[in-house]
């Protein structure tokens, strides 16, 4: 089902001209539960990943006090209904009351099968540039799938990520059945699997990241006030917060546009082999608005996307990251080879 932004409240440009250079194209991913295959852009399906090739490990420390506190993935993914690897819809749903309970009760006694070494990553998004045409790999003109995984353990404070471009006529022989974590160190670091809506929207910078000269315009209520009603205002003591909430930087899983901050201010973003400028490329969100950004919402979506009792609102991804932020990941234009940074904001 394809899902659309609603437009915004005013064209931010014709009052701040200034702005209209600085504007990037972002592609909104508008992930929602489902059953994707290794053909499909995802998040957290299977992937189109080669027989041959090794499936990637997380090679850092991880203690085995870490992982026995762990959460099983087999137990939260019958907590959540999802039918184990190889089943059915079908053959889950028969069995969803009594087989989901005897296997969560089953597990929960059961011990991690882990005797130390490296851990098997998880599939987090797979994405195929047919359905997300701004997605362009770093020097690397015929790859067209982009694969990201991630170690499912704090390293620090958030999942180590991994990024592998391929061409997906290449895969010729997919793997079936790849190897998984022991656990996860929280169930939000297990992404729900779901099919995607992509859908390419304008954004403009982040507050933080314009001049000096810009924010003091935007800073400026008088400004706002000839663009009458379609300003709300109740942002009148801080106009600069409507045009962070409703006018520049879309929230929830994207690709490109520009990088959203709060948690910290804009840091530099420079390759660490070559010096280049790194490229905003995937933003893991845990959810797709809240209330400030709710605006960005699509309409009607609550309504016929309802999450189960206790998952927050737009949560439906089920990733869950420092407590609600989301996760930026920034590539270096250059190369595909050179590593790729990572942001909590």
């Amino acid at each position: 089902m394809s899902r659309t932004t609603p437009p915004r409240p005013l064209d931010v440009t014709a009052l701040f001209p200034r702005l209209a250079p600085l504007a990037r194209t972002a592609t909104r991913l508008h992930p929602r539960a489902g059953s994707p295959s290794r053909h499909d852009s995802s998040v957290g399906g299977p992937l189109m990943w080669p027989a041959g090739e090794p499936w990637p490990q997380c090679d850092e420390p991880h203690t085995q006090d870490q992982v026995e506190a762990g959460f099983s993935l087999e137990e939260e993914r019958a907590d959540r209904g999802i039918p184990a690897r190889g089943e059915s819809r079908s053959q889950h749903d028969a069995d969803a009351y009594e087989a989901g309970e005897r296997a969560v009760d089953d597990l929960g006694d059961a011990e991690l099968p882990w005797a130390g070494g490296p851990i098997a990553m998880l599939p987090v998004a797979q994405l195929y540039t047919r359905d997300v045409p701004l997605l362009r790999p770093p020097g690397q003109s015929e790859a067209d799938l982009l694969q990201v995984l991630w170690c499912p353990f704090d390293h620090p404070d958030h999942p180590r990520t991994a990024l592998f471009w391929r061409s997906a006529a290449t895969v010729t022989d997919p793997l079936d059945t790849p190897p998984e974590p022991p656990a996860v160190e929280f169930p939000g670091y297990l992404p729900q699997p779901c099919l995607l809506s992509p859908e390419e929207v304008v954004e403009h910078p982040h507050f933080m990241e314009l001049s000096k000269e810009l924010q003091e315009e935007l800073a400026d209520w008088g400004r706002w006030q000839s663009a009458g009603a379609m300003v709300d205002s109740s942002y009148s003591v801080a106009p600069e917060d409507f045009y962070t909430n409703k006018l520049s930087v879309s929230p929830g899983w994207k690709v490109g546009g520009w990088s959203r901050w709060g948690l910290t201010g804009p840091v530099p973003r420079i390759c660490s082999v070559c010096g280049a400028e790194m490229d905003p490329l995937l933003t893991i969100a845990t959810t797709e608005w809240n209330g400030g950004t709710k605006s960005w919402a699509p309409e009607g979506d609550q309504a016929r996307d309802p999450l189960p009792p206790g998952i927050p609102p737009a949560n439906y991804t089920r990733v869950d990251l420092a407590r609600g932020y989301g996760l930026q990941l920034h590539v270096c234009p250059v190369s595909a080879d050179h590593p790729h940074l990572e942001l909590i904001q």
